[in-house]
């Protein structure tokens, strides 16, 4: 991985930080704006890089919201780095609606599954309203940044040198 590959990365990383700060009501106070750079950088860059982003990005959500689940959080953040994992992979063979499908189901209904089994049944109900407006606002503001910012991003990546 080079500098400026790098150096991106950590651009949306604290972008992920701001988002985290900018909380969704929800029974937990871990639902933010913080995966949306993620999946901009999955767009960009490539699955891995927007996996670390993701993953990095709930635990900074969570640690502003006072780590309500604990050391659970770390079971969050490995889903949410294999869902934005997933999304960039689906996303750059192309299959760009489903990418953003695949991850507003697999936030919503997968990703806290395992909470059924460790907390209850009604903690996983509770939760998938919130986790449902939290994927879509983090989907549709994604949805609008991409085709505004692939110019840049790309072009700065690919030749050395921001454009726009």
């Amino acid at each position: 991985m080079n500098i400026r590959k790098m150096s991106f990365i950590a651009l949306f990383i604290a972008l992920s930080v701001i988002g985290a700060a900018i909380k969704i009501p929800a029974i937990i106070g871990s639902v933010a704006l913080d995966v949306f750079p993620a999946l901009l950088a999955g767009a960009f860059f490539g699955a891995v890089p927007g996996a670390i982003v993701g993953g990095f990005g709930h635990m900074v959500s969570a640690l502003i919201g006072g780590m309500p689940l604990g050391p659970l959080h770390f079971i969050v953040a490995i889903s949410m780095a294999l869902l934005v994992y997933i999304f960039a992979i689906l996303f750059r063979h192309g299959k760009r609606a489903l990418a953003f499908i695949v991850f507003v189901i697999g936030n919503t209904l997968i990703a806290p599954l395992p909470f059924m089994f460790i907390l209850d049944v009604a903690f996983y109900i509770a939760l998938v309203p919130s986790l449902f407006v939290g994927s879509l606002f983090n989907v549709i503001i994604a949805w609008l940044m991409i085709p505004r910012l692939v110019a840049v991003f790309q072009g700065a990546y690919q030749k050395g040198e921001a454009k726009g």
